[in-house]
C-alpha cells in the first residue's frame, strides 16, 4: 500500500510576489529546495497563514538566492506579496518506508532565507 506523506516543510515563508497571467504553479528559490529536499515538478500544499487559504500546485524551480516564492496563475488571487505561508511537500511512499521516515523543516527569514534547517 502506498500512502501520501508530508517529506518536508518550508515554514513561513514570505511571498514575495504574485503573478496571476502565469499558467500556474509556485516558483520556489533553488536553495529552499535544495535546503529542503524539494524538486521542480513536485506536488506540494500551500496554506497562507494571513487568510487560511490552501492552495494545491506544483513547484518551478526559481533563482538560487533570490529568495524567490511566487504564486502563479489562479491561486494569485489568494496570495499576495508580504503573506507568510506553509509550503508542505508530498510524496507517495510504501507504508513500510513511510514509518522510517521524518520530514524535513526549513525555517527562514522575512527574506526567505534560512535560519534552520531539522528533521521532525
Amino acid at each position: 500500500m502506498l500512502v501520501n506523506i508530508c517529506i518536508a516543510k518550508l515554514h513561513r515563508a514570505t511571498v514575495t510576489d504574485a503573478d496571476l497571467n502565469y499558467v500556474g504553479s509556485i516558483t520556489v528559490d533553488e536553495a529552499l529546495l535544495e535546503a529542503s529536499g524539494l524538486m521542480p515538478g513536485q506536488m506540494v500544499q500551500i496554506t497562507n497563514v494571513s487568510n487560511a487559504v490552501l492552495w494545491r500546485t506544483y513547484i518551478v524551480k526559481g533563482q538560487r538566492g533570490k529568495g524567490e516564492i511566487i504564486l502563479n496563475g489562479p491561486p494569485a488571487r489568494h496570495f499576495q506579496k508580504g503573506d507568510k505561508v506553509i509550503i508542505l511537500g508530498e510524496a507517495w511512499v510504501d507504508a513500510k518506508e513511510a514509518a522510517k521516515m521524518s520530514p524535513t523543516v526549513v525555517f527562514m527569514d522575512d527574506n526567505n532565507k534560512i535560519t534552520e534547517v531539522k528533521k521532525l
